[in-house]
């Protein structure tokens, strides 16, 4: 009975309090505060249930720095190990293991990092989803008759992942095995009536093209998400992307 007690009283505290461990981050996080002082800049953190994105930039759209890859929840700690970081290759496939506590719409991280203690607050700012919502490997470009080419699968080190919430969207190409980094780029997105919307907010590759506006045909087949439109340069594309996250 006093075990039964003592569990309730757990339990109430941890509802009345809003702290939860082992729940899933998925959706977007803005990085509010960093190391006890408001971040000024932006930085959005996509979450799906096991892969991870985040993207820095300046309030004009110039690109800071941006990292992702798979996260592990284990009770009050989660651990990150990066296929990309823009800054610092050498962490790379290198784990590292936060604290964490979620309160309502805030997330606090915590971790040794560089003989000092990195602490992180992020305000989620989306938890809508959409039929895209996830994480995706880009499969093949796909000719004009519709027939996608050969598709490079999930055996090769070198790829290009995209990650959506509900409204926001981050893609990255990296080779994970040599650890180099190709470009980013990220913002925010609609989907409607088979067409797929993107308002770019970065762009690692040219800071220019950072508040352009690009839309795609858009189907969903199974697991496998066609688009076809034109890109950031202008020129036609035509690709199916397949669902892993």
């Amino acid at each position: 009975m006093r075990y039964v007690l003592t569990l309730l009283f757990i339990l109430i505290l941890m509802v009345t309090t809003g702290f939860v461990y082992g729940q899933n981050l998925n959706g977007a996080w803005k990085l509010t505060i960093q190391n006890g002082k408001p971040f000024t800049d932006e930085c959005i953190k996509i979450y799906s249930d096991s892969y991870f994105m985040f993207g820095m930039y300046y309030k004009d759209g110039r690109f800071i720095k941006a990292g992702g890859g798979n996260y592990k929840l284990n009770g009050k700690s989660y651990t990150e190990t990066l296929d990309f970081y823009t800054t610092d290759s050498t962490r790379v496939r290198q784990p590292v293991t936060y604290t964490y506590t979620v309160k309502k719409d805030e997330l606090t991280i915590e971790a040794p990092m560089h003989g000092t203690v990195l602490k992180e607050t992020w305000k989620k700012v989306d938890d809508t989803s959409t039929e895209l919502t996830g994480a995706w490997r880009f499969g093949a470009r796909v000719d004009d008759n519709g027939v996608a080419g050969e598709r490079r699968g999930s055996a090769s080190p070198r790829q290009t992942i995209k990650i959506l919430a509900g409204k926001y969207f981050q893609w990255a190409a990296f080779n994970y095995e040599t650890k180099q980094f190709m470009g980013t780029g990220g913002g925010e997105y609609q989907v409607k009536d088979g067409k797929y919307t993107e308002s770019i907010r970065f762009f690692s590759r040219d800071n220019s093209r950072a508040g352009m506006t690009l839309t795609f045909d858009c189907r969903v087949d199974g697991s496998d998400w066609y688009h076809k439109g034109k890109g950031t340069t202008g020129n036609p594309v035509s690709e199916v992307w397949e669902r892993i996250k």
